[in-house]
């Protein structure tokens, strides 16, 4: 039976050198994407990106605990899991699995992958039926109406909802939507109110707010350093000054480590040009991606290093994380405690 993952030299001395002691033994991954092939279509929506479906067809519970052995030796990695957002068939039997994975599993926590036009009744009958701890909510659950860089967070996290998962005090994973990104005036204002009406929420803006290049901060740090209670999860994103900027505005204990797997099993580095993020991967291994803007393709002596994606987040986090000098106990935090803390556990 051929591997899940094929670890080679370059990821074993990736790990060896840097991670195996910057890492602390236990850590919680706070952004993980379960799903069954049956869950999901071929369908695409212009909304969203695409290269994310190069990586897996599928995730099943039992694989995302093969990636952590393969790619953790010797740490115990707890996930929160949900379903993924994209090419979903049934929304139901999606977050069904999750909700059956994490019964069998209690080192597992799930959220609710949910649609805004859900009525907070159901909603809330839902997502406490489910023990989840919280919901996921996502872009391309807004009104199809909607242009993609129109779209507005409330678009698909809508007030009653809000009120639902501040009344149990839950968490909320957003992905934040349009073209500028963390950046956009829009987004920072809807981040602050939802901080101020709804307190206590535990809101976790994924990916730093896809602010994968320096182009998409703006002054977003410095409005956001008003806030009190956003946390930030740093899941698929590789970029050292981003996570500098973000641990200089919020500190460590509003930071949490995600993954985006299986999507960060893919091997690969990324660069920015001109504001625009860009996945250098092997030749021919996802396929063909020559119409694609954040992908691009090497071979040879450049290919053979590529290590994984996820490997590129945690070591620039590492890199981060010396240059702004914190300490072992900050380190745990953020991968682990601050965690533990929203989980309630």
């Amino acid at each position: 039976m051929k591997n899940l993952i094929d670890i080679k030299e370059v990821d074993i001395n990736f790990y060896e050198s840097f991670f195996k002691d910057f890492l602390p033994n236990q850590i919680i991954d706070v952004h993980t994407h379960v799903f069954l092939r049956e869950h999901r279509e071929r369908t695409k929506d212009s909304r969203l990106v695409q290269w994310t479906s190069c990586v897996a067809q599928d995730n099943p519970y039992e694989d995302l605990h093969e990636t952590y052995r393969l790619m953790f030796p010797g740490k115990r990695v707890m996930p929160v899991i949900f379903a993924s957002p994209s090419n979903l068939k049934d929304i139901h039997l999606a977050n069904e699995y999750v909700r059956n994975c994490c019964e069998k599993d209690l080192d597992c926590f799930g959220l609710f992958l949910s649609k805004p036009e859900w009525e907070a009744d159901f909603f809330e009958k839902k997502i406490i039926e489910g023990k989840y701890k919280g919901a996921k909510v996502y872009l391309n659950f807004a009104p199809s109406s909607i242009a993609k860089n129109n779209i507005c967070i409330f678009d698909f996290l809508p007030h009653h909802q809000l009120c639902i998962l501040n009344k149990h005090q839950m968490i909320v994973m957003l992905h934040i939507p349009r073209d500028n990104r963390l950046k956009d005036p829009v987004n920072l204002q809807q981040i602050i109110e939802i901080e101020k009406k709804y307190p206590d929420i535990k809101l976790i803006i994924a990916h730093v707010g896809r602010a994968y290049c320096k182009e998409d901060v703006g002054n977003a740090f410095e409005v956001l350093e008003e806030t009190k209670n956003v946390l930030f999860d740093f899941s698929a994103n590789t970029n050292q000054w981003v996570f500098e900027q973000l641990i200089k505005a919020v500190g460590p204990k509003r930071i949490l480590f995600g993954s985006d797997l299986p999507i960060t099993r893919m091997r690969m580095k990324r660069i920015c040009e001109n504001g625009n993020y860009i996945n250098v991967v092997p030749k021919g291994l996802y396929g063909d991606v020559s119409g694609d803007i954040h992908m691009r393709e090497v071979e040879g002596a450049e290919s053979e290093l590529l290590t994984f994606f996820l490997y590129e987040e945690i070591d620039a986090f590492r890199k981060a994380a010396k240059s702004t000098k914190l300490k072992d106990a900050d380190i745990e935090d953020i991968f682990f405690y601050n965690a533990k803390r929203i989980l309630d556990f």
